[in-house]
């Protein structure tokens, strides 16, 4: 499943059409991050249904970023943000399992570092399009 699949299956009401390359990816991190923290709100009113939906469905739009990663282009970046996708579905997994809420914590906390070092680089990523 690649990563437009992974945000529909979400379920947004965001337009993605007209989303460049950049700006979808952008969705992805937010759409991880507000089921993060459903899935918390859920995890702490005993929802525990609601609270695994919500949690594979992170999980499921992690996969979609790491399908974005370009290796070629990417290199030591996309190898360890692999690495940091990958630790982060183990780490919902295991939040999910044992109802654990700073796990929860820790996953949010990360998907907002990337997120936020991603938003950063919106004009240099518009320029570079623009130019290509």
């Amino acid at each position: 499943m690649n990563g437009l699949q992974a945000y529909q299956r979400v379920n947004t009401q965001t337009s993605i059409t007209d989303a460049d390359p950049h700006k979808l990816i952008q969705l992805l991190y937010n759409g991880a991050l507000e089921r993060v923290n459903m899935a918390k709100a859920r995890m702490q009113a005993k929802d525990y249904e609601g609270k695994g939906k919500l949690i594979t469905k992170a999980i499921e739009i992690i996969g979609g970023l790491r399908s974005f990663l370009d290796f070629e282009q990417g290199g030591d970046l996309a190898v360890r943000l692999e690495g940091l996708y990958d630790y982060m579905e183990r780490a919902l997994f295991e939040a999910n399992s044992r109802n654990d809420v700073a796990k929860l914590e820790e996953v949010a906390d990360l998907l907002r570092s990337i997120k936020e070092g991603w938003d950063g680089i919106r004009e240099e990523a518009m320029g570079q399009q623009a130019a290509g």
